[in-house]
Order: C-alpha cells, then sequence, then structure tokens
C-alpha cells in the first residue's frame, strides 16, 4: 500500500488554501477541502484527468511534487483499492479545482505500523494537494496519445536521416579512413595485438572512452580521461570493464568490433545510433539517433572451451554390381 501512494502520483504542495475553511470527511475518514472558482461538470469513472501534485507532511515537508518533476501527472479514474489512492477525493472535483487531502497514517499503515517511515507520526497525516488541468473521454486520450507517438515518429526518421549525413560529413571532413563492416561499424586497428582474436563466449578486458562527434566524453574507464570530461565518480573502481563477448552485455557496435580485435589491440571505434543506443539514447550526453566514437583496448582475453563441430562420417558406398557380373550370374543360373 505504501508502494501506491508514494507512485500513484498525488499531489501538490501550493498556497491559496483557506486554512480557516471547514474540512470535510469521507466514509473512510480521509479529509478534504475544496476550492473551486467556477464549477463544472464532476469527474466520472473512466475519465482520463491531467493533474499537478504534490505529497506533503503535516509540516509542509514536500515528499514529491510534479513542479520539480517537470511534468503532471496523467491518470484513469476508477473506484478506489485504498485509501490513499484519491479515487474517492476525484469524483468531488472539476476541471480548475484544487483540493487539499488529508490521509490518516494510522489508516495507510495499518496492519503494518512497523513500516511507517520516521517522517510520519501516529495520529498524523499524509496531505495530498492537488489542482486539476484537463478530462479526457478514453477515446479522446487515447487519440492524442496515437497523435503524439506519430509525431514522435516523424521527428524520429528526421533524425535519422540527419544522423546518417552528420556521420558521414564527420568522417569526411575530418579525413577519416575506417574499415567498414556490412553492419556500418566503422574502426580503425591502431595497434594490432599479437595473441588470437576472441570469439563470441570468452570473456575480454577492455579498456574504453565514449565520446560524441562532438568531442563530449560521456563515460570512461581511464581516470584522466574520466576527469577530463567531467564524468570522474569517485566511487568507481578506474580499470578495465569486463564482459562475456555476444551476450547482449554491451552494445552491439561493441560485441561485433571486438571479434575483429587481436587481443592487446588498440582501435578507434565510430558506431551508428542502429549498434548503439539508436531512437532511444542513453542519458542528457547522448540523444536518440547519436552515433559515438569510442577509443578501446582489448587488454585480456578469458578464454573459455568451445565445442568443436565434428564433420558428419559419411556411410560407405555400396560397391555396385558391374552388367559384366550380372551377366555372369545368369549365364551360370
Amino acid at each position: 500500500m505504501m508502494k501506491n501512494t508514494f507512485y500513484i502520483g498525488l499531489l501538490l504542495c501550493f498556497f491559496g488554501f483557506n486554512a480557516k475553511a471547514q474540512f470535510q470527511s469521507t466514509p473512510k475518514g480521509v479529509q478534504y477541502q475544496v476550492i473551486s472558482d467556477k464549477p463544472g461538470a464532476k469527474l466520472k469513472q473512466n475519465d482520463i484527468i491531467t493533474f499537478q501534485a504534490v505529497q506533503c507532511t503535516d509540516k509542509d515537508s514536500v515528499l514529491f511534487s510534479t513542479y520539480q518533476q517537470g511534468q503532471p501527472i496523467k491518470a484513469q479514474v476508477h473506484p478506489s483499492t485504498n485509501i490513499a489512492d484519491l479515487m474517492d477525493i476525484f469524483p468531488l472535483l472539476s476541471v480548475n479545482d484544487s483540493a487539499v487531502v488529508k490521509v490518516p497514517v494510522d489508516s495507510v499503515f495499518k496492519g503494518h505500523e512497523d513500516a511507517m517511515p520516521p517522517i510520519f507520526k501516529k495520529g498524523g497525516n499524509i496531505v495530498f494537494k492537488l489542482k486539476i488541468l484537463q478530462v479526457q473521454t478514453l477515446e479522446e486520450a487515447m487519440a492524442e496519445r496515437n497523435a503524439a507517438i506519430a509525431a514522435m515518429k516523424a521527428e524520429g526518421e528526421k533524425l535519422k536521416v540527419a544522423e546518417a549525413a552528420k556521420f558521414e560529413d564527420y568522417l569526411k571532413s575530418n579525413k577519416i579512413i575506417a574499415k567498414t563492416t556490412p553492419s556500418g561499424l566503422r574502426y580503425i586497428i591502431k595497434s594490432a595485438g599479437a595473441k588470437p582474436k576472441p570469439i563470441n563466449g570468452d570473456t575480454v578486458y577492455v579498456n574504453y572512452t565514449g565520446r560524441t562527434l562532438e568531442g563530449t566524453i560521456f563515460d570512461s574507464s581511464i581516470e584522466v580521461d574520466a576527469k577530463e570530461g567531467g564524468v570522474y565518480n569517485p566511487g568507481r573502481p578506474y580499470e578495465p570493464i569486463s564482459f562475456a563477448l555476444g551476450t547482449a552485455r554491451v552494445i552491439k557496435g561493441w560485441d561485433e568490433a571486438f571479434l575483429l580485435m587481436n587481443e592487446g589491440s588498440k582501435a578507434k571505434l565510430f558506431i551508428p545510433s542502429a549498434l548503439a543506443y539508436g531512437e532511444s539514447g542513453s542519458g542528457p550526453k547522448i540523444k536518440p539517433y547519436t552515433p559515438l566514437i569510442f577509443d578501446v583496448e582489448l587488454v585480456k582475453v578469458v578464454r573459455v572451451k568451445h565445442e568443436t563441430v565434428k564433420p558428419a562420417v559419411k556411410a560407405p558406398l555400396k560397391k555396385k554390381t558391374t552388367l559384366k557380373k550380372r551377366i555372369a550370374v545368369k549365364k551360370k543360373n
């Protein structure tokens, strides 16, 4: 129940409520006060509502805020399943209404009082304050969602086309001559190791520094590079990372690239987004459809036993009886 309380999304601590106004109570003992400038149609079951919200303690310590999060909550009104989900309160509100709601902590943690965080006190309340921004039917909400998805796809296609041109322009303007694989991976072996290449299933130990085409370092296993790029983490050990090749534990471009390198090799990889983080991107520094550059070193390979495929043994051919032998047999008979 506590997980529902914090993640279902509720709540905004803003000012403007009449502290002297009397609260009303629901049959479950939840207190509420509604501020309404222009009362309209009340919210109904199955309506899709958009609202700003913050969750507070009795003393206005903010626990969650959509204002801090930067995005309002969108949810469907449905029958209440627990005292803290506010589904008994929404049907009392209209669009543009604001409300403050007090849910007794004793009711929220009834039966598991030991789980109550120390920020709450017995006999106190979890305070929810709301502002209803929009109401839609399910059909209207679905149409809006589909339109947003279509717009995102269209934008994604533009970025995808732009990426290819940007990638080629970067390679050309920097006079980079690299080998290209059928998948689109570009690579330059800067120094070749003498030991054999790994194969899928082997564990590789790798040092790396990753950059965008603009030269921004977004990650590195090398302390000096991490500090230079502003991504240094004092709690991280700066040493080669390890992973088993061909197990999808890293981006596709890496799984492919290290199969091409001898143990001890150093290389520069130019990886299109299709072999990296694609349309999703990764974090603030790797936007959707971002090609990446890696300086890598294949430090060590721990080889595993691989089953050798034995060639199929062919059955010996039966000797054919020659025509002369068949004739001889007939004459004998």
